[in-house]
């Protein structure tokens, strides 16, 4: 006798209703209504909480990205008919996973297509701050420039230099790939110890705790998830430890900072500089880090790559075709079953 399958996975009578709660990708888009009962954000406005909870009320299927913080008051307020959240973006830090397990709701994201692209930008910033790029093209377009001189803003090479990261994950390696090229020595960190192989392959050195790390690093580079372990992870006393002259940069979240600590450490001189994607307040951006002439200061664009979200956008649509047949997801993040 065939087994019944999970009411989360169970095949969709007709075609499943898709609330999309950010733009996409004009062909994302043309697809997805193609293949699903759509309802585009056409003016790319980000949905309130209530709004939010509306979509989920009216829909099979929620596809969310980072900016839409979904809690469990949420998930219990939004209704028997949402039974898939397709996730756009690797992270899930703002979906309350737990909350959606009780409620039997599968859970789907995009892992993988973002890796290089954020790497790219990492490294981009990795070279920039020490280089002092930033203080460089705000001289240009002052119009104060007066040309080459052999004192004018000395920066650091980067050839000998100690680059940590913490989070060896995919975009840790992949990072760690690229700045092998540039003469960096790597020290990294992380919850697990790679096997030796891979470590040979970057020419990698373990640090088994944060300390160790931030007391040889040059340059600091976080690639870890947000979570409570890792909340406010680089404080003051995590700075202190940090190489007088050392710049930090943060591609992944910006809660792992703590943002007054860091201002404190620029505006000392403690910390040389720093190159930011991410903030703890976005879209808000601290006036001091604005302010400061070598912090780099980018608008979260770390995987804004067409390619990466045309990617990313095909694995949504992966996601929710598998599941509307009865099938497990291939980037199902929760079991709801468990």
């Amino acid at each position: 006798m065939a087994s019944t399958p999970h009411p989360s996975t169970r095949r969709i009578e007709g075609t499943p209703r898709v609330i999309v709660t950010r733009a996409l990708t004009p062909v994302v888009e043309t697809r997805m209504a193609e293949l699903f009962d759509c309802r585009f954000n056409e003016s790319d406005t980000p949905l309130s909480r209530d709004q939010l909870i509306e979509a989920m009320r009216d829909a099979d299927v929620l596809v969310p990205t980072v900016t839409d913080r979904i809690d469990a008051e949420m998930l219990d307020a939004a209704g028997p008919r949402l039974r898939l959240i397709a996730s756009f973006g690797a992270g899930t830090d703002h979906l309350d996973l737990a909350a959606a397990a009780k409620r039997k709701i599968t859970v789907t994201n995009t892992p993988s297509v973002f890796t290089e692209d954020t790497a790219d930008l990492a490294m981009a910033l990795i070279i920039g701050v020490p280089r002092r790029v930033r203080e460089g093209v705000a001289l240009v377009r002052s119009g104060e420039w007066s040309g080459w001189a052999p004192t004018a803003l000395l920066g650091r090479k980067l050839a000998g230099k100690t680059l940590g990261i913490v989070g060896m994950g995919r975009i840790g390696q992949a990072v760690a790939h690229r700045a092998k090229a540039f003469g960096l020595d790597i020290v990294y960190h992380n919850r697990k110890r790679l096997p030796e192989a891979v470590e040979r392959m970057f020419g990698a050195t373990y640090a088994a705790s944060l300390d160790d790390l931030l007391a040889q690093t040059d340059i600091l580079t976080l690639h870890c998830p947000s979570n409570p372990e890792s909340h406010h992870m680089i404080d003051a006393q995590a700075i202190a430890r940090m190489k007088p002259d050392a710049c930090l940069i943060n591609t992944a979240r910006g809660d792992l900072v703590n943002q007054d600590a860091l201002v404190e450490a620029l505006h000392s001189g403690h910390l040389a500089g720093a190159g930011l994607d991410v903030y703890p307040d976005e879209p808000a951006v601290d006036p001091r880090l604005l302010e400061h002439p070598n912090v780099m200061t980018l608008p979260h664009i770390g995987s804004a790559t067409a390619e990466g979200r045309a990617a990313s956008g095909d694995k949504v649509i992966a996601n929710i075709r598998f599941w509307a047949d009865g099938h497990r997801p291939p980037d199902q993040v929760l079991d709801a079953l468990l």
